[in-house]
């Protein structure tokens, strides 16, 4: 049994959920999303909790019953409160602007780089701090993961762009000989 997938998932006040066959709706005060559950997997809403069952112990079953809950729970979530990722620019002349829609980054390139936002993010950025802001977790992740590798850290004086409070570990380098 899968440790993930047997856990309810609880719907805070506010939440709606619609179950049509299996496209489970998620509506909240931030916003809608819709996912389209695998049809081995048996979503119940009970009370104030959704629950996920699978058919038999298949591999393909077992695999899919934690990760269905996970990303309803992350839908949930997403709708009531929203996600958001942390980025820090280190470097000397590295920052970032907002200009609209597009987020102006200058990392040490001999050109400015513009990254057009997709739909559904909310970005604000402030010289050397950038906030990403959104109710999908994956595409949350996905976009400040791009930003991040424009100009990863680098291990020696650690400039670049990181996630805020990520470590790195920085390495000594050459050192010059007698």
């Amino acid at each position: 049994m899968s440790r993930i997938g047997k856990n309810p998932v609880t719907i805070p006040d506010g939440v709606k959920i619609e179950l049509k066959g299996n496209l489970i709706n998620v509506s909240g005060q931030k916003g809608s999303q819709s996912w389209t559950v695998h049809p081995n997997i048996k979503t119940l809403v009970e009370d104030d909790n959704i629950l996920f069952e699978r058919g038999d112990n298949s591999a393909l079953n077992r695999s899919l019953h934690g990760t269905t809950r996970q990303i309803v729970n992350n839908m949930v979530i997403g709708v009531s409160a929203g996600f958001k990722k942390e980025l820090e620019i280190v470097g000397v002349g590295y920052q970032a602007n907002m200009e609209g829609n597009r987020l102006k980054l200058q990392i040490g390139y001999s050109h400015d780089i513009y990254f057009d936002l997709p739909e559904g993010i909310k970005a604000t950025a402030d010289r050397t701090t950038i906030t990403i802001e959104g109710i999908d977790k994956q595409l949350v992740g996905s976009v400040s993961s791009k930003i991040r590798s424009f100009r990863s850290p680098e291990p020696y004086k650690g400039k670049g762009i990181r996630y805020k409070d990520e470590y790195i570990k920085i390495k000594q380098g050459k050192t010059v000989g007698e």
